[in-house]
């Protein structure tokens, strides 16, 4: 079973709470398992440019069920995914974009985010996890 509503919307609140409290104005994405868009929210004033970027870093991370910053570590020349985000459309290869996982370790869904810096990105998306996963 995928990621249900209830648990995407705990992981945008979540991340937009830690958005808040870092005082930085986020995009926020939750994909399913099947990289479906789930819920998002726009905070007031976030880059709009960031918005299909959160997107895009969540489908990333649910598409290779791994962070996007290991993906961008292993993309760069003469890395063994070098090119690989000129597939699927489009990837995002930097930080921001985490699986989620069930209580049994499998993917269910992912996350998002975009509107800052990358390490900020991840710190925010990491508390969406967090409410999911429940570390």
């Amino acid at each position: 079973m995928g990621i249900t509503l209830e648990q995407a919307q705990a992981a945008v609140k979540a991340a937009h709470e830690k958005s808040l409290e870092m005082g930085v104005k986020m995009n926020i994405a939750v994909v399913d398992a099947g990289a479906n868009l789930t819920a998002f929210a726009r905070m007031d004033d976030a880059w709009l440019g960031s918005l299909d970027i959160s997107i895009k870093k969540a489908k990333t991370a649910r598409y290779f069920d791994m962070p996007t910053g290991t993906i961008g570590g292993l993309s760069q020349p003469g890395g063994s995914l070098f090119g690989i985000e000129h597939s699927n459309l489009g990837l995002i290869t930097f930080p921001g974009g985490i699986p989620i996982k069930n209580a049994e370790g499998k993917v269910i869904g992912a996350i998002g985010v975009s509107g800052d810096s990358v390490e900020n990105d991840h710190t925010v998306a990491e508390a969406g996890v967090q409410a999911v996963e429940g570390r």
